[in-house]
């Protein structure tokens, strides 16, 4: 008898196990390498401490056991305040680009009036045609942005990749005859949209957005290095290494730390997304009608 783990193309016995575990090793090593520069960017603030005297620049011990920086002020408790404006922009930045670009792309796939498709995609293209940085630094010549101004910029300028890319991977899952089907069963917009077609692209999503959050960081981290967004003295681990690297022969640790940080803080994404995306993909939730379609395209 056919089971449904036959059905979803795993096989049976032992199998199944393996490929369940087989991520976990990697899994683990992300866990690994971005637990320290996520715990430093959470609680470093809480564990800083009272700001000490300053101390002359780029100089090693007398208590400050990582030296200190450009202007004498301790290198630890510098990391320690500098990752969460990185991280929190970061993160923000990538959630309001997807936040746009889903049902941007969901709707432009499944719509059937082309007038609506071109006014969704046409002016995405426009911007995709500018370079991201250099749309930012032209804004940051009109505005001054702060944080909140840095991450919707960088949101900004990945919505039309993000939106272009949920187009492409929706287009192909709704031709799939299994859609066709739910609509013969009368289920609404939004359960096809979303219970079907999103589900089916989860794992594309999931391998853009591990790739896309590294380019994210990279653009907050480019865009403080230049200045946008933070002050010229902000602890900001991307700032840290800009203002630093005059004294990176004299005193490295004030560059080395908060750039190894940020390293670590992308390769441990991308790790973790690599293991979530190994993972046996869920059973979609489809109606009787749908599910029959569903088998029969697997068996061709």
């Amino acid at each position: 008898m056919t089971t449904g783990t036959d059905l979803d193309g795993a096989g049976t016995g032992a199998a199944p196990r393996t490929g369940r575990r087989r991520p976990t090793g990697r899994f683990a090593l992300g866990v690994t390498v971005i637990a320290v520069p996520l715990v430093l960017a959470l609680l470093g603030p809480v564990l800083a401490g009272e700001p000490t005297a300053r101390a002359a620049s780029f100089t090693l011990g007398d208590g400050h056991w990582l030296g200190t920086d450009f202007v004498g002020r301790d290198v630890w408790r510098q990391v320690l305040h500098g990752g969460r404006p990185v991280v929190l922009t970061a993160l923000g930045a990538g959630a309001l680009a997807y936040l746009v670009a889903l049902p941007v792309g969901l709707v432009a796939a499944l719509t059937h009036r082309r007038w609506l498709e071109e006014l969704l995609m046409r002016p995405l293209d426009i911007l995709i045609a500018v370079p991201s940085l250099l749309l930012i630094l032209l804004v940051a010549t009109v505005l001054t942005p702060g944080a909140v101004g840095l991450a919707l910029l960088v949101a900004l300028v990945n919505v039309p990749d993000a939106a272009r890319l949920v187009r492409a991977a929706a287009t192909e899952a709704a031709a799939r005859t299994v859609v066709e089907a739910l609509r013969l069963q009368g289920e609404s917009w939004w359960r096809t949209a979303v219970g079907y077609v999103g589900r089916t692209i989860l794992r594309t999503l999931g391998a853009d957005a591990g790739t896309r959050l590294t380019g994210v960081l990279y653009l907050v981290a480019t865009a403080a290095f230049l200045g946008v967004g933070v002050t010229p003295d902000a602890a900001d681990w991307a700032v840290m290494v800009d203002r630093n690297r005059t004294g990176l022969f004299v005193q490295p640790w004030a560059v080395v730390v908060p750039a190894l940080l940020i390293v670590a803080l992308t390769t441990g994404t991308n790790l973790l997304f690599d293991a979530a995306l190994q993972r046996p993909a869920g059973r979609v939730g489809l109606g009787r009608l749908g599910r029959g379609q569903a088998r029969k395209e697997r068996r061709s």
